[in-house]
């Protein structure tokens, strides 16, 4: 085989290799879907789209994040659209309506609470608190902003997604290559990762959380976006207080 058609398998190797996507659910142990006539708010959607440079560097690029925010919201849209209930789809901050300030405060807690349950559900870093309950919540400014505007729940999302560079992916074959000589070294490439929470705005507490991530999506695309949306939102489990990763 010559070398232009072992570097080209190699490439389709690591591509091929890097297609898998996993969710995990986590809820409050009394947990339902919403059903009846409730209503819920879709806030504004944390979208941030970047370049993963040779060095391992994340570049931001405004263009693709605004391209997958509007491509998001769609999903969004038609994804709710199916769940029942009056449901508002908030493209802006001001669309959430209530307090301005607190929208804002809101929007920066669930990503901070977000990113604990994480770090403290998903890996060893275990709370001793919370070990064997789901138990997070944003507080009283949760419950401000339910009984100014009227809402039951919150629905928030947050997404980053990253694409490879061409130098990223040399880098990628030539360590590919490098493997056959003892010296297997791999960098990753790009990666999506989201989660998503639901909040009671009665409580202030966040009563279900799913996590997903994915090394072949790409919410650039309508496509990708709507697969990202139904694989953190289509299936939320009732009354599991943990659940087993999923690979589809």
């Amino acid at each position: 085989m010559n070398a232009t058609k072992t570097t080209a398998l190699l490439a389709a190797t690591i591509l091929l290799s890097a297609c898998a996507t996993t969710t995990r659910q986590v809820a409050d142990s009394s947990f339902k879907p919403p059903t009846g006539d409730y209503r819920l708010i879709v806030m504004q959607p944390d979208i941030s789209c970047s370049v993963l440079t040779a060095g391992g560097g994340l570049e931001p690029r405004e263009d693709w994040t605004e391209q997958a925010r509007g491509n998001v919201l769609t999903a969004l849209r038609q994804q709710q659209s199916k769940r029942g209930g009056a449901v508002t789809i908030a493209s802006t901050r001001a669309e959430a309506g209530g307090d301005p300030a607190l929208v804002s405060d809101l929007l920066f807690l669930h990503q901070a609470v977000g990113n604990a349950i994480k770090l403290h559900k998903y890996s060893v870093f275990t709370l001793p608190t919370k070990k064997d309950r789901f138990d997070w919540t944003l507080g009283e400014q949760a419950v401000k902003y339910g009984a100014e505007t009227q809402y039951d729940y919150a629905l928030f999302l947050h997404a980053q997604d990253s694409f490879a560079s061409g130098g990223r992916v040399a880098l990628q074959v030539a360590s590919a290559l490098a493997c056959g000589f003892g010296v297997c070294v791999m960098p990753t490439g790009g990666m999506q990762v989201a989660f998503a929470s639901l909040v009671d705005l009665k409580t202030g507490q966040v009563v279900w959380f799913n996590t997903l991530a994915d090394t072949a999506g790409d919410i650039r695309t309508p496509e990708g976006a709507q697969k990202m949306v139904d694989r953190l939102l289509d299936k939320m489990e009732p009354g599991k207080a943990q659940q087993a990763p999923t690979t589809t």
